[in-house]
């Protein structure tokens, strides 16, 4: 959930008609943590190789899972949790039309009820981030084979690397993970990702 991820569309060309719609749902309603476009990208492409079911904490006001939808292969399943309710509906209905993508109210550990997945968002619960969110369990939430997108770092400059001047436990977990083969991707100047993919052996 980037912090004034909305406004960072602003003269954006050629974005997916559905990406389109849920920006207009997020500026319409006061949103500003959509995903950047940077990350969306991201998402687009490797929502092209999940073979069949994709996951996602945090749907906001849907703009990531609009990015998703717009990659995905015919057939896939998307599903998608967001704790507030009124988001929910709200991004529920910019998905009106598309019956292959669900979107869930409640805690982000609902989206356990539908994997494993081949590709998994965290981006609303489950990073490991802040106190009190555990990381997800990769090893149940992920076919072996399949990835998971851990969002919205700082790109590191050093090792270990830092965060607000401390060790980023967080992303030391997601680079380590013994079940994972994981990079830090640079989007931006900005803005990094972690991708993993969930080891088959």
């Amino acid at each position: 959930m980037a912090t004034d991820g909305t406004d960072a569309y602003s003269g954006t060309a050629g974005l997916p008609p559905l990406v389109r719609d849920a920006l207009a749902a997020a500026r319409a309603h006061g949103f500003a943590h959509s995903c950047r476009p940077e990350q969306g990208r991201l998402l687009h492409a490797l929502a092209g190789g999940a073979g069949a079911r994709i996951g996602e904490t945090g749907t906001g006001l849907g703009v990531g899972l609009a990015w998703l939808a717009s990659g995905a292969r015919p057939g896939v399943r998307l599903y998608s949790v967001e704790r507030d309710p009124e988001r929910a509906r709200l991004a529920a209905g910019v998905f009106a039309d598309r019956p292959g993508v669900t979107v869930l109210t409640g805690d982000w550990r609902r989206i356990a009820e539908h994997g494993p997945f081949d590709l998994l968002v965290l981006d609303g619960g489950g990073q490991g981030k802040v106190p009190g969110d555990e990381p997800a369990d990769v090893a149940e939430l992920l076919a072996p084979g399949g990835t998971v997108v851990v969002d919205d770092f700082t790109p590191a400059t050093g090792w270990p690397p830092l965060h607000e001047g401390v060790v980023d436990r967080a992303r030391l977990h997601w680079l380590g993970h013994p079940a994972l083969r994981s990079a830090e991707l640079r989007l931006a100047a900005d803005l990094s990702a972690v991708v993993g993919t969930r080891r088959l052996v």
